[in-house]
């Protein structure tokens, strides 16, 4: 089983005998023998990942392709990027998630308290395991950014994507460049990378 980039914006997911896991309603075509059913919530299985979803409203849901022959995915005419995964852990935006193939489990993980102003507390979901997923980008294709330990990275969380490697996140409250452009709104915050890794946005904010 493979996925392919098809295009920019379609998913060409090849299956002999196989599964892939894919976002509810993304299938735009298919050929052969192929069957669907539900694969519930990226949260994890069953009533525990259907009470995670309702509490953190991070959740994923997603839809079981079987069979053999090949499957076409997109999603509102969004970019999509297939990454590979050897036995990394991926912490990504739920709806940027299209497709999962290979030994790879989703989960929600607390990821901290956006401040202390708020107290809210802030969840994401993550990806980890061997094989590849399809991620979704608005604005054009995703945008891969090396962090190292003399260059942490800052971005905005309504660009973020995900995240993989040696990294820690934190937030960061006092963020001027906001208001300075007349999108303040309440607790401006940003997400602040720190360590060694990758951290991929999209040219479009949520």
């Amino acid at each position: 089983m493979r996925l392919l980039e098809k295009s920019k914006r379609v998913i060409e997911a090849q299956l002999n005998n196989s599964t892939i896991r894919a976002l509810s309603g993304s299938m735009v075509a298919y050929e052969g023998q192929i069957t669907f059913k539900s694969a519930g919530f990226g949260g994890g299985d069953g009533v525990l990942a259907g009470l995670r979803q309702r509490a953190t409203g991070e959740g994923l849901s997603l839809m079981e392709c079987a069979g053999t022959g090949v499957v076409y995915l997109a999603h509102r005419a969004q970019d999509t990027t297939v990454l590979e995964l050897n036995n990394e852990t991926l912490q990504v935006e739920s709806e940027q998630l299209l497709a999962l193939n290979g030994n790879l489990n989703t989960n929600v993980t607390f990821a901290g308290v956006r401040g202390g102003m708020s107290g809210q507390g802030l969840f994401t979901t993550t990806v980890s395991g061997s094989g590849q997923v399809a991620l979704l980008s608005s604005g054009g294709p995703l945008i891969h950014l090396e962090v190292s330990p003399q260059y942490p990275l800052v971005v905005d969380p309504d660009a973020f994507v995900c995240a993989k490697g040696m990294l820690t996140q934190s937030f960061v409250t006092d963020v001027s460049w906001r208001s300075a452009i007349g999108q303040g709104s309440g607790e401006a915050f940003s997400l602040r990378w720190e360590g060694t890794g990758v951290v991929s946005i999209q040219p479009a904010e949520r």
